[in-house]
């Protein structure tokens, strides 16, 4: 379920603009889009699994996401 507010938040960026994000653990868990991305735009929260190998790809947009620390 989107925000009707999150649509309009300048802080949050536009989810699946780039191909590759770098997370941190301080970013877990790891879900695309991120808390940091609007949901209206794109496709249903998704959470990836990160931990074990430190890379993740989302299963809707491709976006590969790699663990940096």
């Amino acid at each position: 379920m989107t925000n009707a507010t999150d649509a309009a938040d300048a802080k949050l960026h536009n989810a699946n603009t780039q191909n590759i994000f770098q997370v941190s653990r301080g970013d877990l868990p790891l879900s695309c889009p991120t808390h940091e991305q609007k949901l209206w735009n794109s496709h249903p929260r998704v959470y990836l699994p990160i931990e074990k190998t430190g890379k993740a790809t989302c299963p809707y947009c491709s976006t590969r996401y790699v663990l940096i620390d």
